[in-house]
């Protein structure tokens, strides 16, 4: 990895897409990043399927990242199709008090709990902010493919993961859909 202007190496964000291609909308998050690879991401920007893989991206997320992006679909009583960015940084309000440990059926949040497990153990460092990228979902019943407004919903939250990671930075809200309010600091 090279040094920017400054002699620093440039700061690691990883940007993951987390679903089951296998339940309908809950997908999302892969064909997210799938989509998003389309793209041309600023150096220290890394983008990983994560899929099903919880334990997986928990290890990932001790591995020196600044910022970690999880892109999944996330319920929070809105309409299908609706993109909400989420900051999960303080571990205090971002995960459930217990951790389920199945490693397939592993939420965000439930990956958010291992980490301190597992950074107490490896020594891993965790990321300064994490943030959600989440889509309501319509349908998350067995079978492939999004729902139309899911489906359309997936070109938004690419253009707000390149606006998170190009320094056009939208305010996260823990209350709401995404908005285009900005605040100056890059991932």
């Amino acid at each position: 990895m090279s040094a920017n202007a400054a002699g620093k190496p440039p700061v690691k964000t990883l940007i993951a897409g987390v679903g089951n291609i296998f339940l309908g909308d809950d997908g999302f998050g892969v064909e997210a990043v799938r989509r998003l690879g389309e793209h041309a991401l600023p150096e220290g920007v890394e983008v990983v399927d994560i899929g099903v893989r919880g334990v997986h991206l928990a290890y990932r997320m001790l591995d020196g990242y600044h910022t970690v992006l999880l892109v999944d679909a996330a319920a929070r009583g809105g309409e299908p199709g609706t993109v909400h960015l989420l900051d999960a940084t303080d571990p205090a309000t971002a995960r459930p008090q217990t951790t389920a440990l199945d490693g397939h059926h592993m939420t965000p949040d439930t990956v958010l709990a291992l980490l301190d497990t597992l950074s107490a153990g490896t020594g891993g460092r965790r990321p300064d902010r994490v943030l959600i990228v989440g889509c309501e979902p319509a349908e998350l019943a067995e079978g492939m493919g999004l729902s139309a407004p899911v489906a359309a919903a997936v070109d938004e939250a690419v253009a707000l993961i390149l606006q998170l990671v190009g320094g056009a930075e939208p305010t996260p809200s823990a209350a709401g859909p995404h908005t285009s309010e900005r605040n100056s600091t890059p991932c």
